[in-house]
């Protein structure tokens, strides 16, 4: 899979921290699996945000409705179809993107 940005801001150099909670304002169906379901009303934490040519796409996972009875799943979002309602560490760490970020089965 094509990678969407050569570089990426996260909370941490692990990506492993969340940086901000946004809450869904519409759905998304994702084109690929590199992409996640979002539906509207879902709260969406947001472990990454890409930068330079794929800035418009974040990273992170959804909460309720839709996933409450399956597992949690990562993935990339248009950041337009969220409001971010609580910033919780800043994104400090720039780093560049690997094919691992983009991968999908």
């Amino acid at each position: 899979m094509a990678k969407l940005a050569g570089k990426k801001y996260c909370a941490d150099e692990e990506c492993s921290h969340p940086i901000s909670i946004a809450l869904a304002l519409e759905d998304y169906i994702p084109p690929d699996c590199r992409f996640i379901d979002v539906r509207k009303g879902q709260t969406v934490f947001i472990y990454s945000k890409l930068k330079g040519q794929g800035r418009l796409f974040w990273y992170g996972t959804v909460q309720g409705g839709y996933y409450e009875e399956r597992e949690a799943k990562l993935g990339y979002f248009p950041s337009s179809i969220v409001q971010e309602t609580q910033v919780l560490k800043e994104p400090t760490e720039e780093l560049p993107t690997t094919n691992w970020d983009f991968y999908c089965e």
